[in-house]
């Protein structure tokens, strides 16, 4: 097996082990399944393209990284900001009920609340459970921009918690 195609199976190997990881914190960033879909394929591709400069043991925050930056890029575009989410949602049949599924539901619609900046740090942080200064990695930004990045969003999920009624525009 020659080196390019040694490195497009370990890549194949990555993306089988990772991509539910990175699809589900894709979707707790940007809160739509298919748009989540979108945002791993585009980080896959940018992650493939830069592929044999990666280290093993650092791919997977690499990839945490480059689906942020993507979710980030995605947000700038004119046409996305225009968009909006409808409350009707196709029927659809769970395949594995969980427990506390309008707990989830409630959450994800809470960070549906916050700005890009701050749904990307609170998620890092307790979804994906990276450090203060792991978050600064993935995000590039420096660990006291982590810091009050996460106190502004948990203030604001607190105020949605407590006072439902309370929404914000998600336009920034």
């Amino acid at each position: 097996m020659n080196s390019k195609e040694q490195q497009e199976a370990e890549f194949r190997s990555f993306t089988a082990a990772h991509r539910t990881m990175l699809r589900r914190q894709a979707y707790l960033l940007c809160g739509d399944w298919y748009q989540a879909d979108d945002l791993v394929q585009t980080a896959l591709v940018k992650l493939f393209a830069a592929w044999r400069r990666v280290e093993p043991g650092g791919a997977p925050a690499y990839a945490r990284r480059i689906v942020v930056n993507v979710f980030f890029s995605h947000r700038r575009l004119a046409w996305v900001r225009r968009e909006r989410a409808s409350s009707d949602t196709p029927t659809k049949r769970i395949e594995a009920p969980q427990l506390n599924v309008d707990a989830r539901l409630d959450a994800i619609e809470a960070l549906a609340v916050l700005p890009p900046r701050q749904r990307a740090t609170v998620v890092l942080r307790f979804c994906e459970d990276l450090s203060v200064e792991e978050t600064a990695l993935a995000l590039g930004c420096s660990t006291g921009t982590v810091k009050s990045q996460t106190a502004k969003g948990l203030k604001r999920l607190r105020e949605v918690f407590v006072h439902p009624a309370v929404t914000a525009s998600t336009e920034y």
